[in-house]
This record gives C-alpha cells, structure tokens and sequence, in this order.
C-alpha cells in the first residue's frame, strides 16, 4: 500500500496541524544511562521523553492503538520511543512493528532509539517499511561523550566513561550510515546541554550531514530529578536559537518539537487526553489482550485459599484456568531452588511461561523484571482468590493494586491520571 511519507509531523512541520502520531510504550528496559534521564518519576503531567502513564506488552498495544485509531482519524504515525530504548528490547518492539503493520497497512512506521543496538535490525525494519528513524546521538567526540553517558551496556558487557562513549559513537555512525543506505528518512536528536556539548554541536551536525541524515533536532536540556545534570540550568531560547541558526548550515532544523512523551498521541503539541490515558491505563491492565497465547494465571497461595504469599517464600505456585462456568485449579509447579540469584527468575520464567499473570502478595524488583520482560503482569494484591480471579478473567484489576503500572516516583499515591 502506497503511503505518504511526507505525512509524518516530526520530519514535516508542515503536516504537524493535519496528522497525529502515536506512540506505544512497549519498550521499558534500556541499554545505556545517559546522565540527563531519569525514568524513574514517571508522573502523567511530565511532558520529556522517557515518561509513561504505563507500560505495555505487544497485544496490549495492539488493544490501545485499535481504541485511539477508532476515536482519532488524524493518527497517521505509529512510533516506539521507550520509554527505554525500542533495540534494547527488540523483542517486544519488532512484535509491536509486525502487528501494526499486519492491522495497520497504511500507517508510516518508525522508531527513536539511541543507536547502541540498531544495526542487527535494520533489514527487518527494511522489511516492515519503517520509513521514518531517529537516532539520538549527543557527541561525536568520546571525550564528550564521556561526560554524558554514565555506562554503555553491550550486551552483558558495562562500559564507563571514554571507552563506552567510543562504543555508542561507533554503533550510532554505523547505524546512521546502513539507514540511509537502505533509503530511510533519518533525524538526529542532539540534547543541547550548556557547558557540556553546546559549543560541539556544529561538528555533530556537520558529521551527520556528511553520513546523509535528513534533519536535525537541537532539544534543550530540561533538568531532571536526581540525574548528574539536575543542577545545569536549561538553555535559554536565545541560547538555543543561537545554536539551531549555526547547525542549520549543515542540515534542515526541526523547531517544533515537544519533547514528545513515551507514551505521546495526537497532535504534536497537543496534551493527552484524560480519555486516552485511561484507556492507556485499561490496556496496560488487560489480562486477555487479543492475541494472547498465555491461557493461565498463577497464583503464590500459603493454602490455596488466599493470595498472601511472598513470590520469594513461594515453594509452589498455583495454576488456574478459565472455564465456562469462571475458573479451575489445573496444577501445581513447584519453583526453582532459592540461593541461584537471578537465574532463579529465569527459570521461574519458563516454568511460568504459559501464564499471563501472577498474583503475589509482595515481589521483589529482580524477579519482577525479569517476569514482567518475559510478558507476564504482575499483581500485588491480598484477598480470597477466587473472587480475584473473577476479576482477572473478566479482564478488570485484582481489589488493591495500584492503576498506576509505571508509577509516578516513591512517593505517588494516585492513579496514574496526573498529580493534583
């Protein structure tokens, strides 16, 4: 299907009052710290990149793009932008790719990333038409990079200072040049960060430019919460036009950016709707997303009456599943031996691998992250577990947990719909 590629807001000022873009949450995890990103608050009235109301796996995005297509005709873009990076959880991000373009033939594709882990996908980006990428790409001198990037994970490999910035600099100049070559239309994304790279930024534009990249969007630094950057002040608009007006001698500046949100949809410009964020919020919540090939649900049970055991106390876990008449205990499994450390959550993930949620009555962060990475939604939560499982398998939330998935900060008490 033919599409128009000139349709997409961010590359085209001119389309950014008739089309709107859409961004799915679907990659939390990333590959590198940069100095400037903290992901942690991720408050609804937040307007940078890295935050989100939720995160969603591939079928829940699926379930949220089909209720935004339906009440938003202007959506003309499907974006992954994090609020990690979309190649540090590939899986995911290609899923979501080859979904939307199977539903959505006529939607331009495209994704954000910082480059670390770009190169092994591009020719399946290729093959999906993603037309539109933009790579983040902050200094082209190691030296610089140094002071921006805190580490550099390539694979399980941790690189620090000099050495991780010459490692991200090689994969993103890489990355640029294979994009191109395959006829991509690609922006760099350059944070302007006074007293650290602002006097660079010529030289970043002229080597992108030099590489073929399309456009260039100079982003002023917006201070962040407990980041090393905290404490530089934003640059002024002065400032930033000053430096937009010296790099657009070697490539187009974008103007308009909003420092779109993970989670972005709309206009650019244009806040997200209450509406879209509860429905954000009911997807992120979906138990029987369509497409799911996870059938069960498990439970961490002292009796098998109540949901009051600790997942890392759990001995066995219980296994449920949908019937005609509500639900039935199928099994039970018994969990991989404690003292192993992180390899036990691995193996707890394959010994779980069919079941699409697990209710705890208190988890720890390793084993949620490794289970919810393999697709699981974890539920803390209390109470009898039949009446929760009624709640589960109607696709609504257990009694007591939070709404808000992603939180918004250790001290958030709301329900992900913004801070009074």
């Amino acid at each position: 299907m033919e599409r128009n590629i000139f349709t997409h807001p961010c590359f085209n000022q001119d389309a950014r009052h008739q089309f709107g873009r859409i961004h799915l949450p679907v990659a939390p995890k990333c590959n590198i710290q940069c100095n400037y990103c903290n992901r942690k608050y991720n408050c609804a009235n937040e307007n940078r990149p890295g935050v989100t109301t939720a995160t969603l796996n591939p079928n829940q995005a699926m379930l949220y793009l089909e209720k935004v297509v339906t009440q938003d005709s202007r959506i003309a873009v499907v974006g992954i932008a994090g609020p990690g990076d979309p190649f540090a959880n590939p899986v995911e991000t290609l899923k979501t790719l080859r979904m939307v373009r199977e539903k959505y033939p006529q939607m331009l594709l495209c994704v954000s990333t910082n480059g670390l882990n770009l190169n092994p996908y591009i020719s399946e980006l290729i093959n999906l038409q993603v037309s539109h990428v933009t790579v983040t790409i902050n200094a082209i001198d190691p030296v610089i990079g140094a002071k921006i990037y805190s580490w550099v994970r390539d694979g399980k490999v941790i690189y620090r200072g000099q050495k991780g910035a010459e490692v991200i600099l090689e994969r993103q100049l890489d990355a640029v040049r294979s994009l191109k070559q395959a006829g991509m239309i690609v922006k760099i994304n350059t944070l302007i960060i006074p007293e650290i790279n602002d006097q660079h930024l010529p030289e970043v534009a002229s080597k992108m430019a030099a590489l073929g990249a399309d456009i260039m969007n100079c982003i002023p630094l917006l201070p962040t919460k407990d980041t090393v950057f905290e404490e530089i002040l934003e640059p002024s608009a002065a400032q930033v036009q000053k430096i937009r007006t010296q790099v657009k001698a070697y490539l187009p500046q974008m103007e308009h950016c909003t420092r779109c949100r993970a989670d972005a949809v709309g206009l650019l410009g244009e806040a997200m709707t209450a509406q879209c964020q509860q429905q954000l919020l009911e997807s992120s919540r979906s138990i029987m997303a369509p497409g799911d090939e996870r059938p069960y649900v498990a439970v961490a049970s002292m009796e098998g009456v109540l949901i009051n055991q600790h997942l890392g106390e759990a001995e066995r876990i219980l296994i449920y599943e949908k019937t005609d008449n509500e639900f039935k205990l199928i099994e039970t499994r018994e969990t991989p031996e404690a003292g192993t450390g992180k390899q036990r959550w691995l193996n707890l993930a394959q010994i779980l691998h069919d079941c699409r949620c697990l209710l705890v009555s208190g988890i720890g962060e390793s084993p949620r992250e490794i289970l919810e990475h393999d697709g699981m939604t974890i539920f803390v939560t209390e109470g009898l577990i039949g009446e929760e499982l009624k709640l589960i398998f109607a696709g609504k939330t257990p009694h007591g947990v939070c709404s808000h998935k992603a939180g918004c900060g250790l001290d958030c008490s709301g329900g992900g719909m913004g801070c009074g």
